[in-house]
């Protein structure tokens, strides 16, 4: 067995829920999980754009994600992950016309719209996880600058976005983002990076660390701006707390 085999089968042994915080903690999670996409549903079918209903949703999971990891730890992280991936795939299994699924379905993203909730959520998924297999605790930093930083993109492209461009997209779906949204997600991650340095005691900038905090800020804004469709959930988790591991840790 190879070191990175190791290391990841003690990650997910460490991190195994307790019985008991399963019987307690899964039905929270589900029911919390289960609120905020039926919230985002429900804006959806009053006239709320899907830019903004798709991104409320990703901002109150990543939120969650950043406070439980902050004051429980990684297993509660990864108890409410099982049970937000519940509430995804059960929006994908309904499908089309179901409130759940519509809140996080592009238009623009026909024919595959259900690709594109299945492609964020894995990556999503998977960033997390090497986030917390490679720098630990650090994770914070990249939850928090994914959960703000992206998610603030494209809610301001979309209502202020001027001046566009093209970006990658694996499924011959035109994806453009903004110059003012990309504005956005770096004021945002400058945010993220300070308020994950105020709760982590892993963290620490001191004053010559404000340089190190835009560098960083404008790394994950040039790494949101150059991903993939569908693959910034994992960029954005992985490069930011990457950096903050080496820099302000």
């Amino acid at each position: 067995m190879s070191a990175w085999d190791s290391s990841a089968l003690g990650f997910f042994t460490e991190n195994i829920p307790s019985w008991q915080a399963i019987a307690v903690g899964g039905p929270l999670g589900l029911a919390w999980s289960l609120v905020c996409l039926w919230g985002a549903g429900r804006l959806k079918a009053r006239g709320v754009r899907t830019g903004y209903t798709r991104k409320l949703f990703h901002f109150l999971i990543f939120g969650t994600v950043a406070a439980l990891e902050w004051r429980l730890g990684t297993r509660a992280v990864c108890l409410f992950g099982g049970m937000c991936s519940l509430v995804v795939f059960f929006a994908v299994w309904r499908g089309s016309g179901n409130a759940l699924y519509e809140a996080l379905a592009r238009e623009k993203d026909e024919p595959h719209r259900t690709y594109f909730i299945l492609v964020p959520y894995f990556t999503t998924l998977a960033g997390g996880l090497a986030s917390n297999m490679l720098f630990g605790p650090i994770a914070i930093a990249g939850y928090l600058v994914t959960g703000l930083g992206d998610a603030i993109g494209e809610p301001v492209g979309a209502r202020f976005g001027r001046h566009l461009y093209r970006v990658p997209s694996l499924r011959s779906v035109p994806a453009t983002r903004s110059v003012e949204g990309s504005a956005a997600v770096f004021l945002m991650c400058v945010v993220a990076l300070l308020l994950a340095a105020a709760v982590s005691p892993d963290i620490a900038i001191a004053w010559r660390g404000a340089l190190k905090v835009l560098l960083i800020a404008a790394a994950s804004t040039l790494v949101e701006a150059v991903s993939p469709h569908g693959w910034d959930n994992a960029t954005m988790q992985i490069v930011p707390a990457g950096l903050v591991w080496v820099w302000l840790a």
